[in-house]
């Protein structure tokens, strides 16, 4: 017969006494599990295993799963920021299980299991809680990590209001950085004409370019901490003003912190390349 922890491990790590006892285990061979270790009561009738993530176990004790920034985090999706609370999805219906809780709670439509949403879900919340940016960023990581398929796309895109559509459909796949898809997404809604991932003859490949004349490179925060790479960088950039292109470079504290600064530096560089 199925062992406690098999089971639990069965549904991720994390499951209702109902699910369990569906299988044949009675309440008192659950107790005993318990009490040897095998897996843990974290508050009546939800057992947990050693194999359950943290997220999971957090969520699962306010009575729902992990959604928001959380969930798309512990998913691999980029994300804007994280949440400064725990964001908990509890269906339609569901309690809190804290009392004087810290957590943001979300009764929402959906199929919510115990422990993490999934994507799509964690998704349409994060539209709802975070706004247009923070959506659009994950959006963009969780298909380029192939995490959303079509029919992902699709449902997402009708559960946002009418006026949100647009963010979905001008999404693409192509975007492998938060920090790019921020900085396309922001250009675009500036009026400025830009092709994200374009590979230039004698240069390689780079993030941006605007207008057929400037090029923008949006550098992680680990981008130049090898000197070598630096080195790299400034071997493009010389190949690519010999071809006569500008080249700007700017960093996750400018793109996220100081964007007025950044606006200001392209418009300045798309003027000298029009005159």
């Amino acid at each position: 017969m199925v062992t406690a922890c098999q089971l639990v491990d069965h549904f991720g790590g994390i499951a209702r006494g109902r699910q369990l006892t569906a299988f044949g285990l009675t309440r008192r061979m659950l107790s005993d599990a318990v009490g040897r270790g095998e897996i843990d009561r974290i508050r009546p009738g939800v057992f947990v295993t050693a194999s359950a993530p943290l997220a999971a176990r957090v969520a699962a004790g306010h009575g729902g799963a992990l959604t928001c920034a959380g969930a798309l985090r512990h998913h691999g999706v980029w994300v804007l920021h994280d949440d400064e609370s725990p964001h908990v999805w509890l269906g339609q219906a569901g309690r809190v299980h804290h009392e004087r809780c810290q957590c943001i709670v979300h009764y929402r439509a959906g199929r919510m299991r115990l422990g993490v949403a999934d994507v799509e879900h964690a998704l349409i919340h994060a539209f709802q809680c975070h706004g247009e940016e923070f959506f659009f960023c994950a959006f963009e990581s969780a298909w380029n990590k192939r995490l959303i398929g079509a029919g992902e796309r699709a449902r997402i895109r009708k559960a946002l209001p009418a006026s949100a559509h647009w963010l979905v459909n001008f999404a693409h796949k192509d975007s492998e950085s938060g920090l790019e898809s921020l900085v396309r997404l922001r250009l675009h809604l500036l009026g400025i004409t830009v092709q994200a991932q374009v590979a230039i003859p004698g240069v390689g490949r780079v993030d941006f370019v605007i207008e057929g004349r400037v090029i923008l490179e949006a550098d992680g925060v680990e981008h130049h901490d090898v000197p070598r790479q630096r080195h790299r960088d400034l071997q493009r950039d010389a190949a690519a003003s010999a071809l006569g292109y500008e080249s700007l470079h700017f960093d996750y504290a400018m793109i996220i912190h100081d964007w007025p600064t950044v606006v200001a530096a392209i418009i300045a560089a798309l003027g000298r390349a029009r005159a």
